[in-house]
This record gives C-alpha cells, structure tokens and sequence, in this order.
C-alpha cells in the first residue's frame, strides 16, 4: 500500500492534512524520521515510547509507568528507572514528558523522571474535562484543580511543536477518554489508547466520559494519515496465537487488519461491538490509584495531616 493510498472523506480534515504533509516530509528524508526504543511493563502491559532526533539528540517521553503494588500501596520506579538508564546511556536531551491521556491502568511517572531528566509535562486540553468528572467521583475537594495548571502545557487539536529539529503535531482522538491525544512526530505517530494491533482490535470507551462512537471517528481520523506512518501503541495483551508482545504497526495494516475497524466497517456496526464487548470488560484492577493520580499530572494527593498520601475507593460508585 502507498502513502498516497488513503481513504476518503466527506470533509477536508485541515489538522490530519498537516499531520500527512509532515509525515509525507518525513517519508521522503530520513533526517525527519525519530529513533524510537521502546520499554514494555508487562506488569500494566504498558508500552513507555522514548522517541529522539538523531541529529540534535533531543528527545521525548511518552506514557512512562511508575510502579505501583496493590496490596502494599507502595510506589517504585523500576520500569521508569529503565528509561533513565537509556536516556543518560544514550546522550539524549529529554525536551517533553507526554502523556496521550490520564491513564487508568497504571501510574505515571513523569514527574519522577522531569527530576532525574527534565522536560516539559504536557497532555489535551481536555484533561480539564476527566479533572472535573473524576475530581466529583473520588470528590476531591475545592483544593483540586480542574484546570489543568497541574502540567507545564495543554495541547489543542492541530498545536505544533518539535522534537530537536523534527516537526510535530498534536491530534485530538477522544473517544476511549474526552482527552486523548495521538501525537505525530515525524513519520510516526504515538496514538495512546486508541487502536491495539490489528489482531487485537481497539480500545475500550465505557469509561466516564468515553463514547465509542467518537472513538470511531477518532480512528478514522488517524487512519487517514499515509499508509506508511509507523503507529505506536501505549498497550499490548497478546491476541490468542500469538505469543510476543507486540506495539509497532503501520496505518496500512490497521486499515487493511484490524479485527475491529478494518476498511469497510460501518460506524453503527463498530458502536455495536464495541459498546457490547465493553459490557463485558472489568474494570482495570489499578483503576483507582491510577485516575487519582494521574489526574494530577503523575503526582501523589496530598499528604494528609500525618504528612502521609492516601488513595480514596469510591463504594458502589464506577
């Protein structure tokens, strides 16, 4: 498939066609491609993406993971310690901690690693949106912002920026949450919770907030983008018969693959399934620490008169 196969649309799409010129750009000169080592927690099942400019050795970090014990409501930064290791091992200057989202399957750990490396911590926008709906769930009291002043910058649908000379672009894909964002850099594209690999399928959307139809729009959105843009995924769980781990694939074989939203598939059918197969979905078991905390930009609620952080359980109320 080339890059010039795309599917069409009703409306001329001003942000995805930014986003295909820079990724056509980059197609067509390899200094506009990123290297990208990828760290994968099997723990959280969590794919941390450390992307970097070869030629300036600048670089970025997307969806670090801190490690978090259940039972002990205890915190550790083996999987975040990784990334250290490879960043300082490498040379690279880290320029932005990025979140695609306020996850609720693991704990971030960027404001760990903006200590250890530095970096701009940035999510969506619409952070503010899961700041207010999660901020009354686990009622978080008037001394919660919900405005996002948690994080260094707040990106809107089509922003700009750049990792060392490499162009970049903010995409807004709500749907699984109102704040994911996909981040194109270069000829790659780090798309969050959105899309799993074609024989897996795609993201949930029953969360507060989630919509599966936004969630369809939203992946037809990135997959309008050329066929070669190389996707990277924040999760993998293994489809039955395979047996790697796996979070690299490209639009063309999601477009062609994907079990869920392949070519062809119909809006109405997609929400169908997906609202369907949401039904029958548990809630992820870190669920609690993870929101409280990430809607708090990866930092702990604060300390408690005895100077200690507690994470609150809602009863009978997700």
């Amino acid at each position: 498939m080339s890059g010039s196969s795309r599917p069409s649309g009703p409306a001329a799409d001003p942000v995805v066609e930014a986003a295909t010129r820079q990724v056509m750009a980059a197609l067509a000169d390899p200094a506009l491609r990123p290297v990208v080592r990828t760290f994968f927690d099997e723990e959280t099942f969590t794919a941390t993406h450390v992307v970097h400019d070869p030629a300036t050795m600048k670089a970025a970090v997307i969806d670090s993971v801190l490690n978090y014990e259940a039972s002990s409501g205890r915190t550790k930064h083996g999987s975040a310690q990784k990334v250290v290791d490879y960043v300082r091992e490498t040379g690279l200057e880290v320029e932005w901690q990025l979140e695609t989202h306020a996850h609720a399957d693991h704990l971030s750990a960027a404001p760990w690693l903006q200590e250890q490396l530095g970096g701009k911590l940035a999510i969506g926008a619409d952070i503010r949106r899961v700041q207010d709906v999660f901020g009354k769930i686990f009622n978080a009291g008037t001394e919660f912002a919900r405005d996002g002043s948690q994080f260094d910058h707040l990106f809107q649908d089509g922003d700009t920026f750049s990792v060392g000379s490499i162009p970049a672009i903010a995409l807004h894909v709500p749907g699984h949450t109102p704040a994911d964002m996909a981040f194109v850099i270069g000829d790659a594209a780090f798309i969050g919770d959105t899309l799993f690999m074609p024989d897996y399928g795609t993201a949930r959307a029953d969360f507060p907030g989630g919509d599966a139809r936004m969630l369809f729009r939203s992946i037809r959105r990135l997959l309008s983008l050329p066929a070669e843009t190389r996707l990277f995924l924040c999760h993998d769980y293994k489809a039955p018969g395979r047996d790697v781990f796996a979070w690299e694939t490209t639009v063309g074989a999601e477009r062609a693959h994907n079990v869920h939203v392949h070519d062809g598939v119909a809006e109405d059918d997609f929400v169908t399934m997906r609202s369907a197969r949401d039904r029958t979905l548990s809630l992820p078991s870190l669920i609690m620490p993870s929101v409280q905390v990430n809607m708090r930009a990866g930092h702990l609620p604060e300390p408690e008169e005895n100077g200690v952080s507690y994470i609150k359980v809602p009863v009978n109320r997700l």
